[in-house]
């Protein structure tokens, strides 16, 4: 599956001749939508949204926005000294990057089974409603997991265009997409937590959603520190 995704960027990208800017716009807007069905952001966004229960579609939203907010200002941060001067990050600076990424997924997973522990995914009514993390908060982490190299096929596209102002425009297009994609994938998980019947299943189905987040956050770990199979 994760090579599946990898060719399939490389197939958007291959549209791309790096001198036609509609073609170009078109290829960084693909992208970036594309890019939250990464494995890493559906495990963080999953995990970041869950318990969100009364007006989940609008609470999931506006963490999702947050967290697509941070982590596209740390795409852009990261991927414009590449498109400029085709520097890249050191070796050990990605790896510390991708761990970090790692951590943050299983931080996250380990707090929604700590809430489902606590009871603390069970439906209630309770205006307004309580929600597990702030948008500031969502914001954070998204800057973190914006560090990881799973965009690494879209910057890599937008530093072979000859012309830098085109890239730099590219870059920023490709990291709006990514914040934007990252919100309609929260607002239709909101959207479907937020629903009577998927409330009441949620609790029984958490703690599966943690111990596969947890244990996908730690093999993604591992796997940057080459003491796993990496496919990044």
């Amino acid at each position: 599956m994760l090579r599946a995704m990898l060719g399939l960027d490389n197939w958007i990208a291959s549209f791309s001749d790096g001198t036609t800017l509609a073609v170009v716009c078109l290829v960084a807007i693909v992208l970036g939508l594309r890019h939250a069905t990464d494995p890493d952001h559906l495990a963080a966004v999953s995990t970041l949204v869950a318990g969100t229960q009364e007006h989940a579609t609008g609470a999931a939203a506006r963490l999702g926005i947050s967290w697509g907010l941070g982590h596209g200002s740390t795409l852009f941060a990261f991927g414009l000294p590449i498109v400029l001067f085709r520097e890249y990050l050191p070796r050990a600076v990605e790896e510390g990057a991708e761990v970090v990424v790692g951590g943050v997924i299983a931080s996250l997973a380990v707090s929604l089974l700590v809430r489902w522990r606590r009871g603390q995914l069970q439906v209630q009514h309770v205006h307004p409603p309580r929600h597990a993390r702030t948008p500031l908060q969502a914001f954070a982490i998204g800057l973190v997991h914006g560090m990881g190299g799973s965009a690494g096929v879209g910057v890599l596209l937008l530093a072979a265009i000859h012309d830098r102002g085109v890239a730099i425009g590219a870059l920023a297009l490709f990291a709006a997409c990514t914040a934007l994609s990252m919100a309609l994938l929260s607002s239709g998980l909101g959207f479907t937590l937020g629903r009577a019947r998927v409330r009441r299943l949620f609790p029984a189905v958490a703690p599966a959603l943690g111990v596969l987040s947890l244990s996908f956050g730690i093999w993604y770990a591992l796997g940057a520190l080459s003491l796993a199979p990496y496919y990044f």
